[in-house]
């Protein structure tokens, strides 16, 4: 069993050790550093992005409503990627 974290004068090493080791588990410091918000978005961490509409498409509404709701496919002009939007 440990004693929790060390004390003293020469524990600044171990202590900054283990913060950056512990920083890891947050996932916005994680997902910061490896810039999985631009790799993985198609918007590419973008909040806004502009598009050629493709179709337009009816997606049902999850139980217990029965909507049919008006949402596009639309290619995204900055990457060329294709993805569905709802604009509501």
């Amino acid at each position: 069993m440990g004693k929790g974290k060390p004390r003293g004068l020469n524990a600044a090493r171990k202590l900054a050790n283990n913060r950056r080791d512990n920083k890891w588990a947050d996932l916005h410091y994680k997902k910061r550093l490896l810039g999985t918000a631009f790799k993985s978005s198609p918007f590419g961490g973008a909040s806004h992005a502009k598009g050629i509409v493709l179709e337009k498409v009816g997606v049902e509404a999850k139980q217990p409503n029965s909507a049919i709701r008006k949402c596009v496919k639309v290619q995204l002009i900055k990457n060329g990627k294709k993805v569905t939007a709802f604009g509501g």
